[in-house]
């Protein structure tokens, strides 16, 4: 993976330094800091083990399942067991807290914590093996994800490269050039679209196979909205520039060992994060909270078309 292009040289206060000073902004990286749940290499490696086969939920919700119960195997709100598996939560259930789409929270219950009524129906094979391991493959991931960098303006590039690298992203010295970015139709069907200029430019190696060019893409979308080359607007995703080389590449490799972990496809970022965690010794200084959101940003990119940024 290319390394990070260095945009500016800091002299005073970097901004990853200004973000790690708003803590209490980031509740649940306060938390496993004080409480120092994750900063070995060995309960890490458990972490995004289980993130990577738990994919029935988001990379963040998952993260906070591991977190209350890292036995859980399926978890379910209770009105889901009752009527489509026909089981009810026992009376001494501990309840999961995770994050509901459109909501606060929502109560989720492990299926352990339940027992089966008279008319209970099997469960199913996920439930059952839950971390069955898959063979994935690329499908729309990678054209639904292109598609999708355009609204940030990220114009990306497949050129021959030497065989010693793999790609790169960095910030464009100037925003003349356009990219069209479809925002909707019109009442006759007509695609519209939004043009959203160039701040990034994203070079990925044409002579790499497809799974090797979506991780490339990964990693290098993961340095971007984890704010290691900063940010147009810090209501989209953090400045963090400044952070050490060896976090920022940590945070990237995290992020792209979970994204292609979950979708079953390989990744060079397994015999990176393994031979660090093989160590005996603590991770480097990351936010843990900003790799799974983007994990599950980056995840959102490859399903749906996403709607255009909200300039403010």
């Amino acid at each position: 993976m290319g390394l990070i292009e260095q945009q500016e040289i800091f002299d005073k206060e970097k901004p990853a330094d200004q973000w790690e000073m708003q803590a209490t902004k980031r509740a649940l990286d306060e938390l496993l800091v004080l409480v120092r749940q994750y900063r070995s290499s060995e309960s890490y490696s458990q972490l995004i083990q289980f993130i990577s086969r738990f994919h029935f939920y988001s990379p963040y919700n998952a993260m906070l399942i591991h977190i209350q119960m890292p036995g859980a195997e399926f978890v379910a709100p209770a009105h889901r067991w009752r009527d489509k598996y026909g089981r009810t939560v026992k009376p001494d259930a501990r309840p999961i807290v995770i994050l509901q789409p459109m909501g606060p929270v929502m109560f989720v219950f492990d299926v352990a914590n339940t027992e089966p009524g008279n008319h209970a129906k099997p469960l199913p094979l996920e439930v059952v093996n839950p971390f069955e391991v898959r063979s994935g493959s690329i499908r729309y991931e990678w054209e639904k994800t292109i598609e999708n960098a355009k609204r940030d303006g990220i114009r990306i590039s497949i050129p021959q490269q030497g065989s010693q690298s793999a790609g790169r992203i960095s910030k464009t010295q100037n925003q003349t050039q356009s990219l069209m970015f479809q925002t909707g139709k019109d009442k006759n069907g007509d695609p519209i679209f939004e043009k959203i200029p160039v701040r990034y430019e994203l070079l990925i190696n044409s002579n790499m196979k497809r799974p090797a060019q979506y991780a490339t893409l990964v990693h290098e979308l993961a340095h971007l909205y984890c704010g290691h080359i900063g940010t147009p607007n810090n209501k989209w995703w953090p400045d963090r520039r400044g952070l050490n080389e060896l976090a920022a590449e940590f945070e990237a490799e995290s992020v792209t060992y979970l994204v292609c972990e979950r979708l079953g496809i390989d990744n060079p970022s397994d015999k990176y994060l393994s031979n660090y965690l093989k160590k005996d010794q603590n991770i480097p200084n990351i936010s843990i909270e900003c790799v799974m959101k983007v994990t599950g940003l980056i995840e959102q990119m490859g399903r749906e078309h996403l709607k255009l940024r909200k300039k403010v």
